[in-house]
């Protein structure tokens, strides 16, 4: 990988995880409106802490790299199934740039799960780390052979 690929898949993942970390922290703070919106939806009110530290835990691995495409795949998810049980009504225009905006965003995260190699993530750091470790093993195991 590159460096300018590296650069921008982190200012990708930053852009990606800031809707998420934000809107996750709002909702916990107004956990009572966030039961509310949940219940007009005709979802059960319980949902509320769930989404809201899906959306900030999730946000928070994008950013920092962290089981990135398992997170990304699972956000994805997330938002093509918001797109489709809260932005549907597309005589609102709105509601349609809100559909649009999910939808784009899913295809962001799908991106970033089919190459989340990145220099500058923990997931990174640890397979580095691993590797080193699985190295040093073979290196000691060779040297015993001789």
């Amino acid at each position: 990988m590159t460096t300018i690929n590296g650069l921008t898949t982190l200012i990708g993942r930053i852009l990606l995880s800031a809707i998420f970390i934000i809107s996750g922290w709002g909702k916990i703070v107004d956990i009572a409106e966030t039961s509310a919106t949940i219940g007009r939806s005709g979802l059960p009110e319980a949902f509320a802490w769930p989404v809201a530290f899906f959306e900030l835990i999730g946000g928070l691995f994008i950013l920092f790299g962290v089981f990135t495409r398992a997170t990304a795949i699972l956000l994805a998810g997330f938002c093509l199934i918001t797109a489709l049980m809260f932005h549907t009504n597309f005589a609102e225009p709105v509601q349609l740039v809100m559909f649009l905006k999910n939808m784009a965003m899913a295809g962001g995260f799908l991106i970033l799960a089919s190459d989340p190699a990145n220099p500058y993530s923990m997931d990174h750091f640890w397979a580095g780390k691993a590797q080193t470790e699985l190295d040093i093993a073979t290196d000691a195991a060779s040297a015993s052979e001789s």
